[in-house]
C-alpha cells in the first residue's frame, strides 16, 4: 500500500493520555481512549482482570494524522490505530486480504468497508483532511483503522472477530469526527455483520 504520511514525533498537535484502573475493566470510562470505544467492546474481548489500562494517543501532522487506542488487562490487549492514506479501495483490500493473510471476510455499507483476517481487522473510508490539496492524490485520499488482540481473550472464534471489527470502527468513526475529514458523512451506527459478508477469495478492484 501506498507510504502512510505519518510522522510520530511532529512538532506540535500531539495530544496523548494514559490511565490505569486498578478496579479492573468495569472501572474504566464508558468509552475509553478520548470517547472513541465503547467500554463493552472491551469487555468483551478481554478477560475479567483486577487491573485495567487505557492509552490513546492523536498525532496530527503537516499530511496526515494518526491515531492509537490501546485498552490492557493483565496480558491481553485489545489495540487499534487508525491512518491517514493514499489509497484506492482496491490497493487497501489487495494488501490486507491477500492470498497469506488466511480467510477473509468483507462487509459493505455505503463507502464505509471493513475486512476481517484471522488475525487482524481493517476499516476503509475516503476522507480528505484538511491539509490535504484537493486532486493531488495517487489514488485516493483515506483513512484505514487497524485492530487487533494479543494474549489471551474472553471472545473466541467468529465472535472476537466481529468484536475487534466493531472496535475498528469505531476508531475509524472518531478518528474521521476529531481529524475534521471534509466529506459530510453519516455512518450507520454499526457495520453489517460478518455473517452477512463476502469470503474474499480474490481480492477485486
Amino acid at each position: 500500500m501506498i507510504a502512510f504520511s505519518i510522522v510520530l514525533a511532529a512538532a506540535g498537535g500531539v495530544f496523548g493520555y494514559s490511565e490505569i484502573f486498578t478496579k479492573g475493566i468495569d472501572r474504566l470510562p464508558d468509552r475509553p481512549c478520548g470517547g472513541a470505544v465503547a467500554r463493552d467492546l472491551v469487555t468483551q474481548a478481554l478477560p475479567s482482570s483486577r487491573t485495567a489500562e487505557e492509552r490513546g494517543r492523536m498525532v496530527p501532522t503537516s499530511k496526515d494524522l494518526a491515531f492509537y487506542c490501546s485498552v490492557s488487562t493483565d496480558d491481553s490487549t485489545l489495540s487499534g490505530e487508525v491512518r491517514g492514506t493514499d489509497s484506492s479501495v482496491g490497493t487497501w483490500r489487495d494488501h490486507f486480504a491477500g492470498p497469506l493473510a488466511g480467510t477473509s471476510v468483507e462487509v459493505v455499507a455505503a463507502d464505509v468497508r471493513a475486512i476481517s483476517t484471522p488475525k487482524l481487522a481493517t476499516v476503509y473510508v475516503p476522507c480528505t483532511l484538511p491539509q490535504h490539496k484537493k486532486g493531488s492524490a495517487a489514488e485516493a485520499y483515506s483513512l484505514t483503522a487497524e485492530a487487533r488482540t494479543i494474549g489471551p481473550t474472553r471472545a473466541k472464534g467468529d465472535e472476537l472477530r466481529q468484536v475487534v471489527v466493531d472496535f475498528a470502527y469505531q476508531l475509524l468513526r472518531h478518528a474521521y469526527e476529531v481529524g475534521g475529514c471534509k466529506e459530510a458523512r453519516d455512518f450507520p451506527d454499526a457495520l453489517p455483520r460478518l455473517t452477512e459478508g463476502r469470503v474474499v477469495e480474490e481480492p477485486v478492484g
